[in-house]
């Protein structure tokens, strides 16, 4: 099985939406069964808490299924997901000092936009400020990034779907 967390900081807007939209489409490549995921926050701002209502709004309107509550980023997570993948460079950079921290020095975290080529170091811009326009932008930029991610995976993990 492979598992893969999405972080973003308080875990109410572009990490449950990137799980959400991970999950749709695995389950249509019929791979479901092949992966895990889950998202989490760096901070414990909306620990518990349902989605942003303009995510989950987001979410409807494209089809997509969402039942997560907010939580924050753990040691455990560093050693149970194969991926863990950072909305931004802030949440980047607060990972990457929790690996330190929680004693996984070689575990690698990704950049979301690093899996689209010419959008490598570009964020996933925080929605949580604007409208509902936002949340759209943020849904178009993580559909685009996770079909490379897929890609890539399936290439590193040899599946075939």
């Amino acid at each position: 099985m492979i598992k893969v967390l999405f972080v973003c900081l308080g875990n109410i807007c572009r990490s449950p939406l990137a799980e959400a939209i991970f999950n749709h489409k695995i389950k249509d490549l019929g791979l479901d069964h092949q992966f895990k995921s889950d998202s989490a926050g760096t901070s414990d701002f909306h620990i518990g808490e349902l989605p942003d209502e303009r995510t989950i709004k987001c979410a409807q309107n494209n089809g997509l299924k969402m039942a997560h509550r907010g939580r924050q980023v753990n040691r455990t997570d560093f050693r149970d997901f194969d991926y863990i993948i950072a909305m931004d460079d802030n949440n980047l950079r607060n990972l990457n000092n929790l690996k330190v921290r929680y004693n996984f020095p070689d575990k690698e975290i990704f950049l979301m936009r690093d899996f689209v080529a010419g959008e490598e170091g570009l964020p996933v811009p925080d929605p949580y400020y604007g409208n509902e326009e936002g949340f759209e932008e943020i849904y178009h930029i993580l559909d685009q990034a996770i079909d490379h991610f897929l890609v890539k995976v399936k290439e590193v993990h040899q599946i075939y779907a």
